[in-house]
């Protein structure tokens, strides 16, 4: 079965570019290991998170700092002008606005699943702080925290911090950049803090606002619901039915159980069309398979469901410019 894909918002990848040219470290270089270009990224375009493991990995090699994603995240100033902040500045309550935050975090993060839990009377965590990469967390832990702290005027302040891996950085590092003591090892992710923060007023607080920006929360989120209609589409195709031919709209309507109406509609709500998602992911494919593999042409022209080549290398030149012969010199040089 195929995992769930899993994304987050472009506005943190814009943030950790400026972060880094902030810090003078060579985002150029790390930005090329994952085939981006040296340029800020485009702020509403959602990334694939399956990324993670490379950038990270990369950032360490070439920056030569063991504890990277920790010193970004400290540095990455609040995010600001996205629907969360203003559904917490709205709330009555920081609690109230980070119970808000948590319903739509799905817009900024679907790689997690943050929970809001009573340890008791004193103390409050957030849990689900959880990814496999330990610099992705870390420099998402400091991304919350720097936010936290904005949204409460500098009141925040957490008490404990527990990730869910055994190494990690000096403690002295942790408590010096987070101001707390890290529990390594952990089973979940979590922050600790005072229970009085739940209660804290927002001078922001305006209830007619509130609606309008939940209305508006509510309604990215059921868009970027409609996006992962797309990644289904794809995980479909992937499965076999690119190559077999048999690709028809309503084949793949009845893979996902409903009908070619409905698909055809949906996503015309995202701008788009089937036959645009089938060129899409074509180009994407082909542009993979020339670059990193030794597949023939032929056999490319297979597994990106063309009938001959010749059809293959028109759509190909028309995507790129180029064709696939010379894309692919180009590439592998």
């Amino acid at each position: 079965m195929t995992s769930r894909k899993t994304s987050d918002a472009g506005i943190f990848l814009w943030m950790v570019y400026q972060t880094m040219q902030m810090m003078d470290i060579d985002a150029a270089a790390i930005f090329a290991r994952v085939h981006l270009p040296d340029q800020p990224p485009d702020k509403f375009v959602r990334r694939d998170n399956s990324t993670q493991q490379r950038f990270w990995k990369a950032a360490v090699e070439i920056s030569k700092d063991l504890d990277i994603g920790l010193h970004i995240g400290a540095n990455v100033p609040a995010f600001r002008g996205q629907v969360i902040e203003y559904l917490f500045l709205s709330s009555p309550t920081f609690g109230e606005g980070l119970k808000r935050t948590m319903r739509y975090q799905a817009l900024l993060t679907d790689a997690m699943s943050f929970n809001l839990d009573m340890i008791n009377e004193d103390t409050v965590m957030i849990s689900g702080l959880n990814h496999p990469v330990r610099h992705y967390l870390e420099c998402a832990i400091g991304i919350l925290l720097n936010f936290f702290k904005y949204i409460s005027d500098e009141t925040f302040i957490p008490l404990e911090i527990g990730l869910p891996y055994h190494e990690g950085a000096h403690p002295n590092e942790y408590q010096k950049i987070w101001g707390c003591p890290v529990r390594l090892g952990q089973e979940n992710g979590y922050i600790y803090f005072d229970a009085t923060q739940l209660t804290t007023a927002s001078p922001a607080h305006e209830p007619e606002l509130l609606k309008v920006h939940e209305h508006h929360a509510a309604s990215q989120l059921e868009l970027l619901n409609k996006h992962q209609l797309i990644n289904e589409i794809e995980k479909i195709l992937a499965s076999g039915l690119l190559e077999s031919g048999d690709f028809d709209q309503n084949i793949v309507a009845q893979y996902l159980g409903r009908s070619a109406r409905s698909l055809r509609a949906d996503l015309q709500l995202l701008n788009t069309t089937y036959e645009k998602v089938i060129a899409h992911y074509r180009e994407r494919l082909a542009r993979r398979l020339l670059s990193h593999t030794q597949e023939s042409i032929d056999q490319i022209v297979y597994l990106t469901g063309f009938s001959e080549p010749s059809a293959f290398s028109r759509a190909f030149k028309r995507w790129t410019g180029e064709t696939p012969t010379a894309y692919r010199q180009r590439k592998q040089a």
